[in-house]
């Protein structure tokens, strides 16, 4: 993957930096910036309480030192980098859940192109066996990728289509394998019990647990975004977040929340539609970019 797509976003969203006094004026106007970000309300009161302190202990006094330091503070919430779990013993199998909508389907294509590019041979489980329409997308896009494909008929048992493929995956030797789950809402009980049961039976098959639970969140779902991240991870361990159509928006605030107050890490972020517009989460560029948006 191109290290320089996020520099290309972030070029799209950057502004000039102007410097003056640092004052309220400054702290309002920051304070605009992250809740127009979608950032959690209380989030922006207790990340500008710490910037005030900061400044005052640090004896800032330009504009673009300050501003750094909101952009070292909100990166010692996003942490460092988290990597893809990978497997000693193949298949490594990534579950990947959201709510309608988000992106899934695209996000594993996406993500199983990468692989590829790295050499590796990837599986595709059409596990959204709710909608044919899911199934034939999947389908696809495992053509378009040149790889294999699990899939059962519309309506069958979805942990049936999970624990088939990586059945196959061990069979064949393939290295991962990338499990699409039904679009669900996040308030919806039954499905999300369903959920589990994928889970449980990926674990049956494995031998162990599965090495994602990737939750795929839209950058503008704004303050939803922490209530699906919520109810997702009451049902399953959730290892991480992939957020899409960050190419389309300087918005993206909820996941600092997420990150927080759930301790979810943010893994990859979708770019556009293209097979290769994903990339690893960079938190300095996502901070740079949140804090250009107007």
């Amino acid at each position: 993957m191109r290290l320089g797509i996020f520099k290309d976003w972030l070029n799209k969203v950057g502004q000039s930096l102007t410097r003056r006094g640092v004052d309220e004026a400054l702290l309002e106007e920051l304070e605009e910036t992250l809740i127009t970000a979608d950032m959690n309300v209380n989030a922006v009161q207790e990340i500008l309480d710490a910037l005030r302190a900061e400044a005052k202990a640090q004896r800032l006094r330009e504009e673009e030192d300050v501003r750094a330091c909101l952009r070292t503070l909100l990166g010692n919430w996003l942490g460092a980098p988290a990597p893809l779990a990978v497997s000693a013993t193949p298949p490594t199998v990534y579950l990947f859940v959201g709510v309608n909508g988000v992106g899934k389907t695209t996000s594993i294509a996406k993500l199983g192109h990468r692989l590829q590019q790295q050499g590796k041979r990837v599986l595709l489980a059409a596990g959204d066996t709710f909608r044919a329409a899911a199934i034939d997308q999947l389908q696809i896009w495992a053509d378009r990728l040149g790889c294999e494909i699990v899939k059962h008929k519309e309506g069958a048992d979805p942990s049936a289509v999970v624990y088939d493929a990586i059945q196959a995956a061990k069979a064949r030797g393939t290295d991962y394998v990338l499990a699409d789950t039904a679009g669900r809402q996040h308030t919806h009980a039954r499905l999300m019990e369903e959920l589990k049961k994928v889970y449980r039976v990926a674990e049956k098959a494995l031998g162990r647990v599965p090495d994602e639970v990737l939750l795929v969140l839209d950058a503008v779902a704004g303050q939803n975004a922490i209530r699906q991240a919520e109810e997702f991870a009451r049902a399953l361990p959730i290892t991480g977040v992939i957020l899409t159509k960050l190419d389309s928006t300087s918005r993206g605030g909820a996941v600092l929340t997420v990150r927080k107050e759930l301790n979810i890490p943010i893994k990859l972020v979708g770019l556009g539609e293209k097979a290769d517009q994903i990339a690893l989460f960079d938190p300095d560029a996502f901070i740079g970019g949140l804090l250009a948006a107007e």
